[in-house]
């Protein structure tokens, strides 16, 4: 079967920058992208860009990506928007993959870009009232408070943030039931948070790269019992950028001179989609249902993966997501935090890059960050948090809320061309 490749990748930092735009926030991960794979612009076949939120936030409500793209000088390229919420990038990966795995184009590139910081707030928090099913937002609250009702928090833990974020109530609730089903603790969580905070000290393109410590995390503002805000993932701007070729596409950038040795083999590419489970039925997650589809298709296992990079939108989402990738049983996946070996140099590294938590989350370009963090380890360049010996690595990327669980789920594989 014929590979697909990731041949150039770009980002900028995340973080809070009021002086940039979608269009200067696309140029800049699109050149980068770009001068990786030693291309031009033209000779990009097709083009998918993700975004989530411009249109409530701007009211650019369609063509996003022919304004950003045309804008740095993109011409004749036939370029396709994508939304789907958090996953909007890594599903605009997937369908640049798709097309040139079916031989529609031999190169083609996948953007994802988000403005989110405003000097109001508020904003940025609203986006995400529309990413559940708003005819059904009671039903859904209430299956979410059911969830989470047999744990209260301490006295002394029980404040909440006057500004709500509606997800992190969810998580909120989903992490209060995994508490109450398998011991699960507040520290364990802030265990995870602490560890993110070492890897993204290492990292310059994450929003924050301070170093915190398990007691400091604990002892930041609450969120929603059990997280504080050094659990969750902050507002963030930032834009992502891929180049991915088929083999043709590989062969004509090795006669052009390019060095295709740092090119990255796609071993998989999922688009999930969930099923109406009982809540209460983790095994059939929407991640853990992508997740084994993914494997097949690569031909791997969780024994094989070098490191993941999940989405840790709070810490609880990373312990949930450690155990759908099948990197312990249920109910597991603080306690292998607590021992180490989500840490880098520890038996599965998990978010090398910080994650959402520290790395930051603009939501539509979320995705692909965690496709350049991927291939950065796996071409061995990432310096001071480079996980040794990296051959494959897995992704998961979740987006949206529907029932009791994300409303889509994006999980890759990417693999040395050597391994």
């Amino acid at each position: 079967m014929e590979n697909v490749y990731v041949i150039g990748i770009g980002m900028t930092r995340f973080g809070r920058f009021f002086d940039q735009t979608i269009k200067s926030m696309t140029a800049e991960a699109v050149t980068r992208a770009l001068n990786d794979a030693g291309i031009k612009q033209e000779e990009i076949g097709a083009a998918f860009f993700g975004n989530a939120g411009q249109s409530f936030l701007e009211g650019q409500h369609m063509v996003p990506g022919q304004i950003a793209l045309r804008d740095m000088g993109f011409e004749y390229t036939p370029i396709t928007n994508v939304e789907n919420a958090c996953a909007s990038s890594s599903t605009a990966f997937h369908l640049a993959f798709a097309n040139v795995k079916a031989g529609l184009n031999d190169i083609a590139l996948a953007v994802g870009a988000e403005k989110m910081c405003f000097e109001d707030k508020s904003k940025g928090f609203a986006v995400f009232d529309g990413a559940w099913d708003v005819t059904t937002a009671e039903q859904t609250a209430a299956t979410l408070e059911y969830l989470g009702e047999n744990v209260k928090p301490p006295e002394d833990r029980a404040e909440r943030a006057n500004q709500r974020s509606l997800f992190m109530d969810v998580y909120s609730n989903l992490a209060k039931f995994h508490m109450n089903t398998y011991g699960t603790t507040e520290k364990h969580l802030a265990i995870i948070a602490s560890k993110n905070h070492k890897h993204s000290s290492y990292n310059p393109l994450a929003q924050y790269q301070n170093e915190m410590s398990v007691k400091e995390v604990l002892g930041s503002r609450m969120i929603s019992w059990p997280l504080t805000i050094a659990m969750c993932a902050p507002i963030s701007d930032g834009a992502a950028a891929a180049v991915v070729c088929n083999e043709a596409g590989l062969e004509k950038l090795r006669k052009a001179g390019v060095d295709i040795e740092r090119a990255i083999v796609i071993k998989a590419s999922i688009v999930g989609g969930g099923t109406n489970r009982e809540p209460e039925r983790l095994d059939q997650q929407i991640c853990k249902l992508a997740a084994d589809r993914a494997y097949e298709a690569a031909g791997l296992g969780p024994s094989d993966m070098s490191f993941a990079e999940v989405h840790d939108a709070s810490a609880f989402a990373e312990v949930q997501q450690s155990e759908n990738l099948g990197f312990c049983e249920y109910g597991q996946g603080g306690w292998i935090a607590e021992k180490g070996e989500t840490t880098i140099g520890g038996r599965i590294p998990i978010n090398p890059s910080g994650g959402l938590e520290c790395k930051g989350h603009p939501i539509g370009a979320t995705g692909i960050g965690q496709i350049h963090e991927m291939v950065t380890q796996l071409r061995h360049e990432a310096n001071g948090r480079q996980v040794e010996n990296a051959r494959f690595a897995i992704a998961e990327n979740g987006g949206g809320f529907y029932r009791c669980e994300e409303a889509v789920a994006c999980v890759t594989i990417l693999g040395r061309k050597d391994a």
